[in-house]
């Protein structure tokens, strides 16, 4: 498992998606999975990169309002875990 930062193209309205999505998943592949169950598949994304070190990501706003990064699903923007993240809660 290692955690990944997916950026989207930029949407016209103000929305949380423009800051980029946190989610931890045990390839490249199964986070697009995790994506795209959460958000649907009409969001395009413009990029998936594992996170090597937590300092790399912004550290005022995403560091600050993260869930846990170390649990499968997604950990940013809080309030938007899937079913893989309540799956592995029970």
């Amino acid at each position: 498992m290692r955690p990944y930062w997916i950026k989207v193209e930029r949407q016209p309205s103000p929305t949380f998606l423009n800051l980029g999505v946190g989610i931890t998943a045990s390839s490249e592949e199964e986070a697009r999975a995790i994506f795209a169950d959460a958000f649907g598949s009409d969001v395009p994304v413009v990029s998936v990169a594992p996170i090597e070190d937590m300092r790399d990501i912004d550290q005022g706003h995403v560091r600050n309002n993260m869930g846990n990064w170390f649990q499968r699903g997604i950990w940013f923007p809080k309030g938007h875990e899937t079913r893989a993240n309540r799956q592995a809660q029970e």
